[in-house]
C-alpha cells in the first residue's frame, strides 16, 4: 500500500507546482524532474523509490476513447498527450534543458470495453458488478522526455481477477468512497485489495505507475535514481 500524500490537483494553465508545496506556483527553471500528474498515488510511488519530483504538472486531456480504439492504444495515446501538454506548459513556464518529464496513464478494461474513472456511485457499482468473479486487464502506459530530447515509452499489461462480489460487499465498498476518480471504480492499494484473487503483472502499474519500468527508463537515460537511497536509511 502506498503512503498518503498531500498532493492536490491543480489546473495545468496555472504553471508548475512545487511537489513539496503544491499550492505554490513556481517557474522552476532548474527543475530536475517533473511529474505530469496530480495523482497522489503516482507521487507516492515515485517517492517509494527515492525520487522526489521537483514539480507536479497535471495535464488536462480528453480521455474519451476513439472509435474502435483498443484499451492498450488508449493508454499509450493518453500518456503521450499528457506528456505533450505538460512539455508545452513547462516551456511556457521557463523550464530548461535540464528537465526530465514523466507522464503515465492507466486504463482498466474487460475485453475491449474500457471502464470509466468512476465519479458517481452508480458508475462504480456498474464497474464492480462487471469485474465481479472475472478477470480484467489493466494497461499502464509510461512516457519519458529526457533533457536531450529523447522520448521513451513503456506499456505494462497486468491481469487482475476479482472474487465474486455480493451485493453487500459492493454496497460496503461504495460507502468507503475510495472508488471515486479511480479507473475501473476501485483502488487495489486500498480496501479493494480484499477483492483480488490473483494478479499477474505489476502491482505498482495497477496502482498507477510501474516502478521497475520507470526506474529502468530513467536509469537508462542517465537519471540518478539511487542518488538518495543512502539518505533514506
Amino acid at each position: 500500500m502506498t503512503q498518503q500524500t498531500s498532493a492536490e490537483q491543480v489546473p495545468a494553465d496555472q504553471g508548475l507546482r512545487s511537489a513539496e508545496s503544491p499550492t505554490e506556483v513556481a517557474a522552476l527553471p532548474g527543475a530536475r524532474l517533473i511529474l505530469a500528474s496530480a495523482s497522489p498515488r503516482r507521487l507516492a510511488l515515485l517517492q517509494q523509490i527515492g525520487i522526489e519530483p521537483d514539480a507536479l504538472l497535471p495535464a488536462d486531456v480528453d480521455e474519451t476513447p476513439r472509435k474502435a480504439e483498443a484499451p492498450r492504444d488508449l493508454a499509450k495515446r493518453l500518456a503521450r498527450e499528457k506528456l505533450a501538454e505538460a512539455e508545452a506548459a513547462m516551456r511556457r513556464a521557463g523550464g530548461d534543458e535540464r528537465t526530465w518529464l514523466v507522464s503515465a496513464d492507466t486504463v482498466v478494461a474487460v475485453g475491449r470495453r474500457v471502464l470509466p474513472k468512476a465519479e458517481l456511485p452508480d458508475e462504480a457499482a456498474d464497474c464492480l458488478r462487471l469485474l465481479s468473479g472475472r478477470q480484467h486487464r489493466v494497461y499502464t502506459a509510461l512516457c519519458l522526455l529526457t533533457p536531450r530530447g529523447n522520448r521513451r515509452e513503456r506499456l505494462v499489461e497486468s491481469r487482475v481477477r476479482f472474487k465474486r462480489l455480493s451485493g453487500r460487499e459492493i454496497e460496503g465498498y461504495l460507502g468507503s468512497g475510495e472508488w471515486r476518480g479511480k479507473a475501473g471504480g476501485y483502488a487495489i492499494q486500498g480496501l479493494a485489495g480484499a477483492f483480488v484473487v490473483k494478479l499477474v503483472g505489476s502491482y505498482s502499474a495497477v496502482v498507477g505507475l510501474p516502478l521497475y519500468e520507470t526506474a529502468s527508463l530513467l536509469e537508462g537515460e542517465g537519471f540518478p535514481v539511487r542518488a538518495r537511497w543512502g539518505a533514506m536509511a
